[in-house]
């Protein structure tokens, strides 16, 4: 196999439509083409923030709308994080290419320093094509020296709080409850990327809107909607553990809850905020300082694998095994304050706590 065979099979002579749709990702300019203006018109609600003028891209991206590509070839599955149990990706390398596939919907992926392709059925599962395009302008990001982490980030007088944490630890329940302030705006869900350049501490975010739980949904009125009534009582009565387990994903639309101009894309990194709290905990919410050199317990809660899409510059692939940098990590870290969360949970006081950290 090479890529234009792995593109013709993918492409499988559908028709590209006239609608274009371009972003712009900070300096970065993307396209995207598909054969369905449904598809196109999908994603250009969920991007409306970074719609953009047609211009030359640095990014070209095909997304397919067409079944589920069934071909003949030994998939081996992507090794999961941490804490994460389930097959979620397999993946099949060949000369300066990387068929990713997604093996509960059976999307599948074409990476390489040619082609950017997404096939399947992807009107179904635009979140997944949405998380495409993401993974690019991320492989774009790491090759001019941002580091990926596993946070969030808000922006608060000109200065960047990420927040990270262990996995359930509600960051993005505090994220959502702290842009109730009006002076406060979102940066980023999920993934934060940073870089230090000579005295200067940088983050910046990627177009991925927040997607969370019932748990996050049900104890915040601004959310409530994005639940029917009748589920929402029915929710309501399930046992508070189950809650906050239950996975279910609802996208929040930024500027349509929240108002307009409330999405910053990039601003200095004032402090990072480390959730280690407890459910079960009666000692009230408290801060303090931290040194991520002496705490690996709360640096792995920050470092993020690159993930199947990465392409290096020289055009090699990461690989699931490859050990995170935790020097680079400490670098730009230790540059900024960070604070560790720990007592009960208690979304109204530590968000009061926070905004004195910046």
């Amino acid at each position: 196999m090479n890529i234009n065979s792995a593109a013709d099979l993918l492409i499988d002579s559908a028709q590209l439509t006239e609608s274009v749709l371009y972003l712009k990702l900070g300096e970065c300019k993307l396209r995207l083409n598909s054969n369905s203006e449904a598809l196109i018109k999908q994603l250009q609600h969920y991007f409306s923030h970074v719609v953009s003028a047609p211009a030359d891209p640095d990014i070209d991206i095909i997304a397919i709308e067409r079944d589920a590509p069934q071909l003949d070839i030994e998939f081996t599955d992507w090794k999961r994080e941490p804490g994460k149990t389930g097959r979620k990706d397999s993946y099949y390398d060949f000369p300066g290419g990387r068929l990713v596939r997604k093996v509960r919907t059976g999307m599948l992926f074409l990476q390489s320093e040619q082609s950017a392709i997404a096939a399947g059925p992807c009107e179904q599962y635009d979140n997944q094509v949405i998380n495409f395009i993401n993974a690019q302008y991320m492989t774009w990001l790491q090759q001019r020296d941002w580091l990926i982490c596993h946070a969030s980030g808000l922006v608060y007088k000109g200065q960047t709080l990420g927040i990270a944490g262990f996995s359930g630890g509600g960051k993005s329940t505090l994220m959502l409850h702290m842009m109730d302030n009006p002076d406060i705006s979102y940066l980023t869900n999920d993934r934060l990327f940073i870089r230090s350049h000579g005295d200067s501490n940088d983050a910046v975010g990627i177009p991925k809107l927040p997607r969370i739980n019932p748990g996050t949904i049900l104890h915040n009125p601004r959310l409530q909607a994005l639940i029917p009534a009748q589920q929402r009582e029915a929710l309501l009565n399930l046992p508070k553990e189950e809650l906050w387990e239950l996975e279910q994903k609802y996208d929040v639309l930024i500027d349509e809850l929240y108002g307009p101009d409330r999405i910053t894309p990039q601003a200095p990194l004032g402090a990072f905020l480390i959730l280690n709290w407890q459910r079960d905990s009666s000692q009230p919410v408290k801060l303090d300082r931290v040194s991520l050199a002496e705490r690996g317990d709360l640096l792995g809660t920050i470092m993020k694998s690159p993930g199947p899409f990465y392409q290096y510059a020289d055009g090699s692939f990461f690989q699931d095994e490859t050990a995170f940098d935790e020097s680079a990590y400490l670098d730009i870290l230790g540059r900024v304050p960070v604070y560790e969360a720990s007592g009960g949970i208690d979304f109204g006081r530590l968000a009061q706590l926070s905004l004195e950290l910046i």
